[in-house]
């Protein structure tokens, strides 16, 4: 079974799961889990102590997880601390820590970003949401939008960096357009 990966075609752009009440009749070549429930979203938020991002939190309500194997979106039940899931990636990226990215520098996303310019310092912090080939897709609490949006990233050995990006919809909509 093959899945398909165009993200426009399979989620409605940024909006609440209340705003798109009715979850797609899409067959299982999607990938698409149905929804997680609010209890279970209110689990995750409250194991992590913090509340999830609102784009993240809506995909959530919309399908709890997408995707097979290595190229996924995780469940509920199965999203973490990158340090507790798979602390080798934080050890392996942590190694070479000692400099901090300026802000100049490390706050530009889009065609501009340079992806090493990464602070190797927030990995330990960030929620492994995802895999895609042999990278993984995280979400950064330590920089937060005013409106509640957590830094999204993409960390891939052959990237010598992330790609990172204002939101999870941004992440998303970048990586399977």
């Amino acid at each position: 079974m093959s899945v398909q990966y165009g993200w426009s075609g399979l989620f409605p752009p940024e909006v609440t799961a209340e705003e798109w009440p009715d979850h797609p009749q899409l067959g299982p070549e999607y990938g698409l889990h149905p929804p997680a429930s609010e209890a279970a979203v209110g689990r995750l938020e409250e194991r992590l102590g913090m509340s999830l991002p609102p784009s993240y939190r809506s995909f959530l309500l919309f399908a709890d997880g997408w995707g097979v194997d290595e190229y996924s979106l995780r469940p509920v039940a199965e999203v973490g601390r990158l340090r507790d899931l798979e602390p080798w990636i934080v050890e392996c990226w942590s190694a070479d820590a000692g400099w901090s990215v300026p802000d100049d520098l490390y706050f530009v996303y889009g065609k501009e970003q340079d992806c090493v310019h990464l602070r190797v310092e927030y990995l330990p912090a960030t929620l492994l949401i995802g895999h895609w080939d042999d990278g993984v897709f995280l979400l950064n609490p330590e920089v937060m939008t005013p409106d509640g949006e957590w830094e999204a990233w993409y960390l891939a050995p052959w990237l010598a960096g992330a790609d990172r990006h204002r939101s999870f919809w941004e992440l998303m909509k970048s990586q399977l357009s």
